[in-house]
């Protein structure tokens, strides 16, 4: 396709060229060019579609990169790139060695923070605005307000001063529809526009009779604001309470009147919200029509509206399938287990359970930390709370497990999912720290399965456990048992034998093991005679010590794999019990070193790391026997 005007614009400076008029144009074009994009190579599409005329007026009225625009999160912003010099390679975004899948300094000067989990932009926004004379927009979606972290620099904007903008972008959507009160809040939020105008040119005009000064604003704001509220028969909204000047709602999709609005308010000093309304996937049928399905939808055909489905060839269940399945089997049996979700409910498969029993899955919003927190108050009630949360999600919540959980001994069930390489999405969503530092954890038992019968009998056994139980397991598909040897049933704290060996063992844990066997396999033939033991794990904490044992009595080499870091993981799990018992063998620890990884897709990035079968089989024969 021809495109005018997007052709054009290298730069926002090329943007500024442009007659107000013409700015809808360019939105048409933006629109198209990202659909016929991610058509093609696959991408959030839904909430970029959702703010091109938002990002149209930003750049529009604003000086960037001297200014700086942070998103949050930063699947908002592929506009933001198209127009910002990176058009040409666009067709790149989220492959290996392309584009970054979020905002990324490294990549541009115009992004101004790393956006890939929800929340922290306000914070970061208001430290900028505080550090430098520039003019400073923190672009909020409505999703990421339920996080802690947005109220914490809510609170921070509203003591220090700044001339901070939050621009609160509005859809009533994350990646599924919004949950809670503060959705409704903005449903019901409204606000004069004349009376902000005037507020404010009475402000100047009582700054310019020495009337009040910048000392005495904030208290004069307050009572401007309780004056509003008796005129208005309305009670003060949450940033007009915190002294945070509001502007909205305003129609999102409004370019013209978006950069007028801008124009008005970037000068105005002290901090301010404008509350901007917008629809999900905008302009594109099949977007707006399912939001939660074409946030991400994979390839799809534009003019029929059509994705392409997996091809059928495998027919195993994705991991998160047989999780969703199994929480609703052990729910029927016991109606003391509760599924909690941080906004994922439909991305890690709870949403099974929600369908059948809805009083008893509780999405509490893009909030890890209250996720943990509100499961241990379950738990401290008597019931059986599973809380799923993606292992890089759960970071964010490390303080809740260790004082809120683990202190109290109580028995929280959390169902890690997206553990190791998720691919795509890159170094913000990859899982790689889970077991590291979860293991250092008293009372925390940790466990992850090597197949889709692993992970329902783990299940199945936290719900007879005590204390915090942490089950990890990957993204994709799951491998069934009877195409592996013949499969031993879990048992809590025992690994089990996949293959004897007589020269080097090598100790698994989780899906790796599945590779790590087929690379052993290939060996046979070409390894000059090496015999390779394979152990599987199962459990990181506790450690199958009677595998510990006869492995320290036997082998001189011992070669661990894990999806994960290497320092912290079951290899350092190893060396210290080796150490701590009086063995002595060589440990060659396989993973992931000291490193974030980029973006890829997992099949590229595994084989990055050395973590395919090519890869293992090149460290395995490196290994050497005495």
């Amino acid at each position: 396709m021809d495109y005018q005007y997007i052709n054009r614009i290298d730069s926002p400076a090329d943007l500024k060229k442009l007659k107000v008029e013409e700015l809808p144009a360019v939105c048409a074009e933006l629109r198209q060019f990202i659909i016929d994009a991610l058509s093609k190579n696959p991408g959030h599409l839904g909430s970029s579609l959702g703010t091109i005329e938002l990002t149209v007026a930003l750049h529009y009225v604003f000086d960037t990169p001297k200014d700086k625009l942070v998103w949050d999160v930063g699947h908002q912003a592929y506009a933001h790139k198209i127009l910002t010099g990176r058009r040409d390679r666009f067709h790149t975004n989220r492959q290996f060695k392309g584009l970054s899948p979020f905002t990324n300094p490294n990549e541009s000067e115009y992004d101004a923070f790393i956006a890939g989990h929800a929340s922290n932009s306000i914070s970061a926004a208001l430290g900028m605005n505080i550090g430098g004379e520039r003019n400073v927009v923190a672009i909020i979606g409505d999703g990421a307000m339920t996080g802690g972290l947005a109220f914490e620099g809510l609170n921070n904007t509203s003591m220090d001063k700044n001339n901070l903008l939050i621009v609160l972008n509005d859809n009533h959507m994350a990646i599924d529809p919004l949950k809670g009160g503060f959705t409704q809040y903005l449903v019901d939020l409204t606000t004069s526009a004349t009376y902000n105008k005037w507020r404010w040119r009475l402000y100047q005009l009582a700054a310019k009779m020495h009337l009040v000064n910048e000392e005495k604003r904030r208290a004069l704001l307050r009572r401007n604001n309780n004056w509003k509220a008796t005129l208005s028969k309305q009670t003060n909204n949450i940033f007009t309470g915190l002294n945070i000047r509001y502007f909205g709602p305003t129609d999102g999709h409004d370019v013209e009147s978006l950069v007028r609005i801008l124009s008005e308010i970037k000068n105005h000093r002290g901090p301010k919200v404008l509350h901007i309304i917008t629809k999900k996937g905008k302009g594109y049928a099949p977007a707006e029509n399912d939001q939660t399905v074409w946030h991400a939808p994979g390839e799809f055909n534009v003019e029929s509206g059509v994705r392409n489905q997996d091809s059928g060839q495998n027919t195993t269940p994705l991991w998160q399938e047989v999780f969703g399945e199994t929480l609703l089997e052990l729910a029927k049996g016991n109606e003391k287990i509760v599924g909690i979700t941080p906004a994922m409910p439909s991305g890690c498969s709870m949403s099974i359970m929600q369908k059948e029993m809805p009083d008893r899955v509780f999405d509490v919003g893009i909030a890890e930390g209250h996720a943990v927190t509100f499961s241990a108050g379950l738990a401290k009630a008597g019931m059986l709370p599973y809380c799923n949360i993606y292992s890089t999600f759960l970071q964010r919540a490390y303080d809740n497990i260790v004082h809120d959980v683990a202190l109290q001994n109580l028995h929280v069930v959390l169902c890690i999912d997206r553990a190791g390489i998720v691919g795509n999405d890159g170094a913000t969503h990859h899982g790689l720290l889970d077991l590291s530092y979860l293991r250092p954890i008293p009372n925390m038992q940790i466990c992850a399965p090597r197949t889709a019968e692993d992970l329902q009998e783990m299940m199945k056994m936290a719900e007879t456990l005590d204390g915090p139980v942490a089950i990890r397991y990957p993204r994709g598909r799951t491998i069934l048992s009877p195409t592996l040897p013949l499969r031993e049933g879990v048992r809590y704290g025992k690994g089990v034998k996949l293959r004897d060996g007589e020269d080097i063992a090598v100790l698994t844990i989780g899906a790796i093991g599945n590779t790590m066997s087929e690379a052993i396999s290939s060996l046979e033939g070409r390894s000059g005679g090496v015999s390779y033991a394979h152990y599987d794990m199962r459990w990181l904490k506790p450690l199958d010590e009677e595998i510990l044992h006869e492995v320290g009595k036997k082998y001189k080499t011992i070669v661990t794999a894990e999806d994960g870091m290497v320092a912290g993981g079951l290899g350092s799990a190893v060396l210290e019990w080796m150490a701590d018992h009086g063995y002595t063998p060589r440990v060659i620890r396989l993973g992931v070193n000291d490193q974030f990884v980029e973006h890829g897709s997992t099949k590229e990035l595994y084989h990055l790391l050395k973590l395919d079968k090519e890869g293992l089989c090149e460290s395995l024969l490196q290994v050497p026997v005495k």
